[in-house]
């Protein structure tokens, strides 16, 4: 028999733990000491401490570990919630390098400040344009708030378009508002252009017409959007350096969106004017 100092440090668990898991009745001492409470565990149930440490490293929780290893869980269930788990570490794992690709993104950033820029901005005016569109949305302007909302939302643009049998005439195009609500989150209008012939009620969309802009400062940004904040900076800098001010809310033109995010064409617009 081990006491249960002993059994912690060949678990490489703490005492704490033990006792809670005893409290809980998931891994209860071979025998308690009548006199003095003094805990005593066998090695063998060792074997059922490394299941229960295993099962909570997958995301278990204490509950569904003890179900699982008192077998009130069949084999078929405990597939179910391996592969679940299984499915949910994938989701965060893919979450997590894009959240390093954009921490790269402003790295980068950070390390070409007081280098001569790359980006070639332009000032060019912007003709108006008949589109039709979807608004969703978002909690910030973080990409992390912004990629799953406007990805499904150009999805099922396009689909609605496509059951209707409405062509798309021109690249895509996305805009972002401050909600009215005062609450931080964002309004997200994604936009396709189309005829002007086609008249409202054909599909489930908004149709209107975006308003030209005398003036616009553009810059060409080339790969993911996750990696635009230096194709933005260099925008903000040049309307600042140049003697303009910004005039709206700017404007993502998706001219080439292949497969691969890196290989993106977007040109961002904004609306400027002189101070």
């Amino acid at each position: 028999m081990l006491n249960i100092g002993d059994f912690a440090s060949h678990g490489r668990v703490s005492v704490r733990m033990l006792r809670h898991y005893d409290a809980i009745g998931l891994l209860r001492p071979a025998r308690v000491d009548p006199v003095s409470g003094y805990r005593s565990y066998e090695a063998g149930q060792l074997a059922r401490l490394n299941r229960v440490i295993a099962l909570k490293e997958l995301g278990f929780t204490l509950q569904q570990v003890r179900a699982v290893l008192d077998e009130e869980v069949d084999a078929a269930a405990l597939r179910g919630m391996l592969r679940l788990r299984r499915a949910q570490l994938a989701e965060a794992i893919a979450a997590d390098e894009q959240r390093l690709a954009r921490v790269e993104a402003r790295l980068r950033t950070i390390e070409s400040e007081g280098t001569m820029s790359q980006h070639e901005v332009v000032v060019k005016p912007v003709p108006s344009v008949r589109v039709a569109q979807l608004t969703g949305v978002a909690a910030s302007y973080e990409p992390e708030e912004i990629g799953p909302v406007i990805g499904p939302l150009f999805t099922e643009l396009c689909r609605r378009l496509a059951a209707a049998g409405i062509a798309e005439t021109g690249p895509s195009v996305a805009r972002y508002e401050d909600s009215p609500e005062g609450d931080g989150s964002v309004r997200i209008l994604v936009a396709v252009p189309i005829a002007r012939s086609v008249r409202p009620g054909r599909a489930d969309v908004e149709l209107l017409d975006l308003p030209p802009v005398e003036q616009a400062a553009s810059v060409v940004h080339r790969g993911s959007m996750d990696d635009s904040v230096g194709s933005f900076q260099a925008l903000a800098r040049f309307i600042e350096e140049n003697g303009y001010r910004s005039a709206g809310y700017a404007r993502e033109l998706y001219l080439e969106c292949p497969d691969d995010p890196a290989r993106w064409v977007v040109e961002l617009q904004e609306p400027v004017v002189r101070r």
